[in-house]
């Protein structure tokens, strides 16, 4: 008869050991990485000055790591990109304290992925159920208000809408690579008008003088990465409501940890870097997540954010680019729209009830909202997803 698998809580990622933890990641996105979180932890970023505490959920048979979430205790609701701040009110007006909440996901990174990492050969359903069912007990037994899984995979939501969590809805702008070959395949499939304003928009920096390339893997440098960090405080700082959730302790460790999956788009004029986009890629997609430039150019932040990012992505053959939350002007670039899902588990239940309700109607309004945005795509219905 097999031992039984019991669940604990780890305080931070460097009392768990690098390779079983990214054996039970393997196939999802770098995101999840033992490295990656290990970095925002001992980085300071996430930690409790910033109200993200780690309270990763293991789940051990015999001794033997079988699976596992990461989760943090959230003090509010920044860095997260499924927005709460409605139910947060709602509850506070209900009498009910949300903060703090518990949070299944990448801090800082709306990227869809694993949430749950299983071990190989194992039945990923009932280990999904059985975490899910003791997220929901800590947050009873510890009078949490809830518990948020965030950017998960279908077969997760599936899961844990059996043990009592909510599934919610919502729409990214992602770039699909459909067997382009060339920049000149990916702008084929576009409209002709569309087609144009792209050509003219890519002209301008040649025009201006500007030269964009791709700086990755063993590429990179310590100064390449200070120089993004840079740029990313800089436009956090321009924008009034910019946070600056990352540190430059953050990307010197990415240097020196997680280079091979690290794409700077960097923009250069006489010689000199003035804007930059900061990627994370795999074998199969890029990730957009962080810009800034020191030089204002018209078009300049489509042609480093998207137009680079894409013609590099063909010629990796990677199959998509995520360009990160909102902007429907990414559509225009042919990032079209894509559902994204997450999971919320309500304790109290007159709560639970409300929020219900409201997901229905979400849902149904999210659908609704993703058919109209393909109906205006600027990409030829042939090339379009179904």
């Amino acid at each position: 008869m097999a031992d039984e698998v019991t669940i604990r809580i780890v305080r931070k990622m460097a009392e768990l050991e690098r390779d079983p933890w990214d054996s039970l990641a393997n196939g999802t996105t770098p995101f999840a990485k033992w490295d990656w979180l290990d970095s925002l932890e001992q980085s300071g970023c996430v930690s409790e000055e910033s109200g993200w505490l780690p309270h990763h959920v293991v789940a051990e048979q015999s001794g033997k790591l079988v699976a596992a979430c990461p989760m943090y205790l959230k003090l509010h609701s920044m860095g997260e990109f499924v927005f709460d701040y409605e139910w947060a009110e709602a509850a506070h007006r209900a009498g009910i304290q949300y903060y703090p909440k518990m949070l299944v996901g990448i801090p800082f990174t709306p990227v869809t992925g694993q949430r749950f990492f299983t071990g190989a050969g194992l039945e990923r359903a009932p280990l999904i159920r059985l975490l899910g069912q003791a997220l929901a007990k800590i947050a009873s037994d510890n009078k949490i208000s809830s518990v948020h899984v965030n950017f998960c995979l279908p077969d997760e939501r599936e899961a844990l809408e059996e043990v009592g969590f909510f599934p919610r809805m919502g729409i990214q702008y992602h770039w699909q690579n459909r067997n382009f070959h060339s920049f000149d395949d990916y702008l084929g499939s576009f409209r002709s008008d569309r087609r144009n304003k792209v050509k003219r928009e890519r002209r301008e920096m040649e025009q201006r003088g500007i030269t964009i390339r791709a700086y990755e893997g063993g590429e990179l440098t310590q100064k390449h990465l200070r120089t993004m960090f840079r740029l990313y405080k800089g436009h956090v700082d321009r924008l009034y409501y910019g946070r600056q959730y990352l540190t430059q302790q953050f990307f010197d460790e990415l240097h020196r940890r997680f280079a091979a999956n690290v794409c700077l788009m960097l923009a250069e004029r006489e010689g000199r870097i003035i804007a930059g986009t900061f990627n994370v890629r795999d074998d199969a997609a890029m990730y957009g997540r962080y810009w800034g430039a020191f030089e204002e150019h018209p078009f300049l932040h489509f042609n480093v954010c998207y137009y680079s990012a894409i013609e590099h992505s063909i010629h990796k053959g990677l199959k998509r680019f995520e360009a990160g939350a909102g902007g429907s002007f990414k559509q225009l670039r042919g990032l079209d729209p894509q559902h994204t899902t997450s999971a919320h588990y309500i304790v109290d239940g007159n709560f639970r009830r409300a929020v219900e309700r409201f997901l229905v109607q979400e849902r149904e309004a999210i659908r609704r909202k993703r058919d109209m945005l393909l109906d205006h795509s600027q990409i030829k219905p042939e090339h379009q997803e179904p």
